[in-house]
């Protein structure tokens, strides 16, 4: 007899929800809100819980929401297509060089990332590659954006308010929070160029401009709601037709700031590493905030992922550790009771404040031995534990993916 991997919660008044979660924390605030997602009348099936799963706005991240006639902008959320990008090179770990330093500051200079004070502008934020503190080519970016600028002038008609964002100075950019760039080994000591962003402020702009106009749909049409950021767009309307739309040019935009990273991350360590050196050899670019059409039993259906990784059969995808910890090239097994859908990480244990208050400088400097990485207060909110053990987390979605390649860090960059 069949042996299920996952646990069921089952909600009054909702479909049940299918949880990958044995053998790591589920904190109680994060299960009221799956419960809340799945008392919404469009949910089809049932919902799956990743074992990274955690409270989020709205709908927890780590959940896999298939939907029949109706999107939830929030539950997309306002990183829209927030995710990962690796690629295997030729080089092995006798080819890096004894102090990396020089070439974590390289990578620094050649991908914008964070507020560090190079790059900080009005109100301490980073405002473009105009700055000129930067030694990326802009030409990978211009020829990206030419790729995205006549839908987006599309969607600007529509939604003329999107124009007056910074979307093409935020194309090649990293951001700040869990955003980073890492060089990595893997099992065999092979090096992996490995990064994680997403559409950046084009993104936020166009999630947040659709999550409040979904409420002020639900207040004129006296929707009430158990949570308001589970505010949706109906299927046949014009703001649902215009969100499918602006949704999905920012995952277009958000795997093209990743490959435009890339190509400049491969550029910046070339400069270091004067040995002639492929990339590619094996490559994955993976959204990991998103939504997007598919078939599961038998009908074609919205799936949210948010939090959480497409793992269909035979598909690689990439679930990171925290920094400091190991990370996964995993192969999709094609579960269909999650969706064909997997972990995008370890899933934080704490908020950011918490962690803060709980840990130091030195618990810092202690977790993060052996890598090439800030080791300050602004990056202790991203301490390893203040996320899930990353091996229990793959042991708990063992029916869902294989793991390939595993990964260490041994340069981070942090947004």
């Amino acid at each position: 007899m069949k042996t299920e991997h996952y646990d069921v919660l089952n909600v009054d008044g909702g479909r049940p929800v299918k949880m990958w979660t044995r053998g790591v924390p589920v904190e109680e605030e994060a299960r009221r809100q799956l419960a809340n997602t799945a008392r919404m009348p469009f949910i089809y099936k049932h919902m799956a819980a990743m074992p990274d799963v955690h409270l989020g706005k709205g709908s927890t991240i780590g959940s896999v929401i298939p939907t029949l006639g109706a999107i939830i902008p929030a539950a997309v959320g306002v990183d829209i297509g927030c995710g990962m990008m690796a690629a295997k090179t030729t080089l092995s770990a006798n080819d890096l060089p004894d102090n990396l330093g020089p070439l974590r500051s390289a990578i620094e200079r050649s991908v914008p990332h964070g507020m560090s004070p190079k790059t900080r502008g009005r109100g301490g934020k980073f405002e473009g590659r105009d700055k000129g503190s930067w030694d990326a080519p802009p030409q990978a970016v211009d020829t990206a954006w030419m790729a995205l600028k006549d839908e987006f002038d599309v969607i600007c008609q529509k939604t003329p308010r999107l124009r007056n964002t910074n979307n093409y100075k935020h194309l090649g950019t990293l951001g700040t929070g869990n955003h980073f760039i890492e060089i990595c080994l893997d099992e065999q000591g092979f090096v992996w160029f490995m990064l994680h962003s997403g559409s950046r402020g084009v993104g936020n702009a166009i999630g947040t401009h659709f999550i409040e106009q979904a409420k002020q749909d639900m207040r004129t049409h006296f929707i009430n709601l158990p949570d308001q950021d589970l505010a949706y767009l109906p299927e046949g309307t014009q703001h649902y037709d215009d969100y499918i739309e602006a949704v999905g040019w920012a995952q277009k935009f958000a795997r093209m700031n990743r490959e435009v990273m890339m190509r400049n991350l491969i550029a910046a360590v070339r400069t270091v590493i004067v040995k002639p050196f492929e990339t590619h050899v094996e490559a994955v670019n993976c959204h990991h905030n998103y939504v997007q059409k598919e078939n599961h039993f038998g009908k074609d259906v919205l799936v949210t992922r948010k939090g959480a990784v497409s793992a269909r059969e035979g598909e690689l995808g990439i679930i990171p550790g925290s920094m400091g910890a190991k990370s996964y090239i995993v192969r999709g097994k094609g579960n269909p009771e999650s969706f064909n859908s997997c972990s995008h990480g370890a899933g934080r244990t704490m908020s950011r404040t918490e962690a803060k208050r709980r840990y130091s400088i030195d618990d810092q400097v202690r977790a993060t031995e052996g890598v090439e990485c800030r080791k300050d207060e602004g990056v202790i909110d991203e301490i390893p534990m203040a996320y899930k053990d990353i091996d229990a987390v793959m042991q708990a979605q063992s029916d869902l993916v294989e793991v390939v390649h595993t990964l260490k860090q041994v340069v981070c960059v942090k947004g």
